[in-house]
């Protein structure tokens, strides 16, 4: 299509570290522009004009031509995407974008989902429940097995590693908690030591099925 976004092929782009930015939704009036479901706690900095994106495999880039907020959503407008024909066929497309230093997000205490997922989740020292804290020689409570976008921050889903009953169902089966969540806040996750394999939890009551 004569009116698709300025893109490069992929072949021989260096191999680079992409994460999940935004997923294009509906086009925004008639100039090219299209509305984003944003996935990034920076998007002033990656929707900045001239900011490059790509897609998943690294292999399209989309540049940044200009970008606005309205009713607190984000609106862009990515080069050679001119006309609403153009902005409608990219309904979908996700943008990633390079992934931060490393060592620039572990002094801003900031972490991906990639790093997270397969950590071992230990009770904090200290802890209010007032519980033995967690070592490396005792059986954590669970294991970190996904990171969920929730409406107001990230959610921690642990896989126990004692699946809990907790009653019984309408069809007479006992219901067994195999996951909890845990809301993804200093207050509840002090401790992160990827290099150790684990973080701590610090959960009020009723918070971890059987705890």
């Amino acid at each position: 299509m004569d009116n698709a976004p300025d893109a490069t092929d992929g072949i021989d782009h260096p191999e680079r570290e992409l994460l999940r930015v935004a997923r294009i939704g509906r086009a925004q009036g008639m100039r090219g522009e299209v509305t984003v479901q944003v996935f990034t706690d920076e998007p002033e900095w990656r929707f900045e004009p001239g900011s490059v994106l790509w897609s998943e495999d690294g292999g399209t880039e989309y540049v940044v031509e200009s970008s606005r907020t309205f009713k607190k959503r984000w609106i862009i407008k990515l080069e050679g995407c001119d006309d609403r024909d153009a902005s409608e066929a990219l309904n979908g497309t996700m943008l990633y974008g390079e992934a931060d230093d490393p060592e620039d997000m572990l002094e801003a205490d900031e972490w991906y989902p990639k790093d997270l997922i397969g950590l071992e989740a230990r009770l904090a020292e200290g802890n209010g429940l007032g519980l033995p804290a967690g070592s490396p020689d005792a059986e954590p409570i669970g294991k970190v097995v996904d990171v969920i976008d929730g409406p107001a921050q990230d959610l921690l889903k642990i896989r126990l590693t004692h699946p809990v009953t907790t009653g019984t169902g309408k069809d007479g089966e006992p219901v067994v908690e195999k996951t909890a969540l845990v809301p993804f806040v200093a207050e509840l996750v002090p401790e992160i030591d990827p290099e150790g394999g684990f973080l701590t939890i610090d959960p009020p009551g009723g918070l971890i099925p059987g705890l």
